[in-house]
């Protein structure tokens, strides 16, 4: 085995020959000449050299168009671009990086650290220069964080399962054909006008918006490896939103969001009616509605509040530098081959996923931010633990990474969930499922279950000095009465519970699986994820008060819902 990975890492990387026709390659380009000028010659006199450089690019267009009251109050196009450096001091098996050296109050510092703005110019040598002052500033930080942690193993025992700082992986060669991303601005202001002037027959809604955007990327990225590579990544989205308050003056909004590959994804004309009435009668429901006490019971969770309740509770903690950092809770450190959830369901984190029932999904991509390749990863089996999500930093047990190293531009990437896939061998039909809730109800003593229809979104902590909690905000909750079954909409609550109970009292799910689509926000910033779930029935969830965000309405009614009576003079 040790021969067959030396010859491995003995193996010429696949040459790239650019084609300087395309500007995206003569970017990638120059970010080669510099980075090998800098594999030749960086090194401090006296100290080690880098033994791994990676450079990446990442430019950014967007273009946006929001409305409110049948104005447009939102017409924006920016561009930016982004550089990265990964610089790495040591060796694959002990280097700079951890946890423990992301932050470094050294008194002794120059005063002076790069910034990661790209040039928005083609020019090579701007591109060039500040690709030069970024990679001197992380050799040098790179370097000290080096000594520093060389330093305080000293101290520590010697752990023969310690995992290695950086995995070792086949560097890829490949330049994608650029992604078209049209945007119909003037089609859109039409459309938004006239759908936020709908809005206005409802004088309930003090406030409301529609908008509509195109986030388009363009990356490059090389590798002391050998990795070239050219990718492009586009998302569209559409957001609606709108404001009330009940009688007692609690704050109420309703929303929605689309997202797509393709700007033909996003609903208009009367489709978009339909679904902006949709929503604004949810709102002026809510309003009537009664607030919900505090709640431990029986209830089931629509698809897309379960997708979200898998991620919380599931999805980041098996994300893998938390299971090296030892502030975090690690919550599923050590538990490899044994269960963590009910034998039914199993888990799976697919990026090479496009579309699911065709829709497109946010988390596609084709290759991480570490220029490895997205792969499929099985993380629970039938109830049992298998992987973690991986980057390039190693975890006990998994010396590679499978493709799952994201982050937002500009910021180092970690393992991040891309497209979570929830599949179960315990299916029933939504009505089956409704008289699975109605029977643990009844089973429980209860007056009432709950049917938590959709969510906003949600978040959750896993650091070790917290309490492993994660929380959820419910959109629309219903009370199911235990005799008649009937639904009555209630409002005023949220999601809270710990991970490893709230998973583990699933009893059976529902046998549609539907998308939530969203962004994700970490330590390595924002990143669009997806997530593919079952309706769920779980047999304890906690549901606490919101907080008490209160106020009056607007003291005048809103100028439209009395229209202006003209003066006549005699």
């Amino acid at each position: 085995m040790i021969a067959v990975l030396l010859a491995a890492s003995l193996a010429a990387p696949p040459s790239w020959t650019p084609n300087l026709a395309d500007p995206r390659q003569r970017v990638l380009s120059a970010l080669v000449e510099e980075l090998t000028r800098s594999q030749e010659s960086l090194r401090l006199h006296g100290h080690e050299a880098p033994y791994f450089l990676a450079y990446a690019i990442r430019g950014v267009t967007t273009q946006e168009v929001g409305a409110k009251y049948g104005a447009i109050f939102l017409d924006n196009s920016r561009r930016e671009r982004r550089l990265s450096a990964d610089v790495r001091v040591g060796s694959y098996e002990f280097d700079n990086s951890g946890p423990q050296e992301m932050f470094d109050f050294d008194s002794a510092d120059s005063g002076y650290s790069a910034g990661h703005e790209a040039p928005l110019d083609d020019d090579p040598g701007a591109l060039r220069n500040a690709v030069w002052l970024l990679t001197d500033d992380l050799y040098k930080k790179s370097l000290s964080a080096y000594l520093k942690k060389k330093g305080k193993e000293v101290y520590r025992p010697d752990d023969p399962e310690r995992p290695s700082s950086f995995s070792r992986e086949t560097p890829k060669v490949e330049v994608l054909e650029p992604a078209p991303h049209p945007f119909d601005r003037e089609a859109w202001k039409s459309e938004l006008r006239a759908q936020t002037e709908r809005l206005r027959a409802h004088p309930e809604l003090f406030d409301s918006h529609i908008r509509v955007a195109v986030d388009h990327e363009e990356r490059e990225f090389s590798s002391t490896e050998g990795t070239r590579l050219v990718t492009e990544h586009v998302i569209y989205g559409m957001h609606v939103q709108a404001w009330t308050r009940a009688a007692d003056g609690m704050l109420l909004d309703n929303s929605r969001d689309f997202y797509g590959m393709r700007e033909s994804e996003l609903p208009r004309g009367e489709d978009l009616s339909r679904k902006v009435d949709a929503m604004v009668e949810e709102l002026l429901a809510l309003r009537k509605a009664p607030p919900l006490d505090p709640y431990t019971g029986p209830a089931i969770l629509a698809p897309e509040a379960a997708g979200v309740l898998f991620h919380e509770a599931v999805g980041h903690r098996l994300e893998g530098e938390r299971q090296n950092d030892d502030k975090d809770g690690r919550t599923f450190k050590g538990q490899i081959g044994k269960a963590i959830l009910p034998s039914f369901l199993s888990i799976v984190d697919d990026p090479t996923l496009g579309s699911w029932s065709g829709m497109s999904l946010n988390g596609e991509y084709r290759y991480d931010d570490q220029g490895v390749a997205a792969q499929r990863t099985l993380l629970v089996e039938s109830g049992v633990l298998r992987s973690f999500l991986l980057s390039r930093a190693p975890v006990a047990g998994f010396a590679k990474s499978n493709g799952h190293g994201r982050s937002s531009p500009g910021r180092d990437p970690v393992a991040r969930m891309a497209n979570l896939v929830v599949q179960s061998k315990h299916t029933l039909s939504a009505a089956k499922l409704k008289e699975a809730l109605l029977a643990e109800v009844r089973r429980q003593q209860k007056p009432f279950g709950l049917l938590i229809r959709d969510v906003t979104g949600g978040n959750t902590d896993t650091s070790g000095y917290a309490y492993q909690a994660f929380k959820g905000q419910p959109r629309l909750v219903y009370k199911v009465d235990a005799k008649t079954g009937e639904e009555t909409l209630v409002r005023g609550v949220e999601i809270v519970g710990t991970p490893l109970t709230s998973i583990n009292k699933i009893v059976a799910t529902g046998s549609e699986m539907r998308v939530f689509n969203g962004y994700c926000g970490a330590e390595s910033g924002f990143v669009p994820v997806s997530t593919v779930a079952p309706a769920i029935l779980i047999s304890e969830i906690e549901l606490q008060r919101t907080r008490k965000d209160t106020g009056r309405p607007p003291v005048l009614p809103s100028p439209w819902a009395n229209p202006p009576v003209t003066a006549v003079k005699r």
